[in-house]
């Protein structure tokens, strides 16, 4: 809580306001390369949508300072990174700790378990979030290693610790 002029304002949702535009915009060129390296090296990932390449998803690691925003139609692609009083209208929405949404990008984790233990919440049209997910499990290879190569070995680093730190967060405590 804060107090303004004698008021106590409740704590601002993270990714709102100053810091999380400032974020977004910082990450969006990156984003946008990324989109377009993995629109072109797995393009049967729009047939495989079928009706939902013009559904607006709205992908939410929970402790970055923004969301992430798709519309995977090949003929209007978008992913951009959006502060969180700035979403757009979604037609499905995905939640969850970024490295799991990663690890589900690569077909790595169980979505299933994840939505069940509560550790991925989806609202909104869920047909359209299965055909996301069935494309991405036809995928050959990671498309989280193949970003992360885009940035050369600074990339890979980056991506490897990231996985070690959720490993060792995933890991009971008095394990390991």
């Amino acid at each position: 809580m804060t107090v303004d002029q004698g008021v106590v304002l409740p704590p601002r949702p993270p990714g709102t306001g100053a810091f999380a535009r400032l974020a977004a915009a910082l990450a969006q060129p990156i984003l946008g390369r990324v989109v377009r390296r993995v629109a072109a090296r797995h393009s049967s990932l729009f047939a495989r949508l079928g009706p939902h390449q013009g559904t607006d998803f709205v992908i939410d690691p929970v402790e970055l300072p923004f969301a992430l925003h798709l519309r995977p139609d090949p003929k209007a692609l978008l992913f951009r990174a959006v502060s969180r009083d700035a979403l757009p209208e979604a037609g499905a929405t995905i939640r969850g700790r970024f490295l799991m949404l990663l690890e589900l990008l690569d077909s790595e984790e169980d979505g299933d378990a994840a939505f069940f233990s509560r550790a991925l919440e989806i609202t909104g049209d869920t047909e359209a979030v299965v055909r996301l997910r069935n494309a991405l499990d036809d995928v050959d290879g990671s498309i989280a290693e193949e970003t992360a190569a885009m940035f050369g070995p600074p990339g890979r680093a980056i991506l490897a610790r990231l996985r070690r730190k959720y490993s060792d967060d995933a890991m009971p405590r008095g394990e390991g």
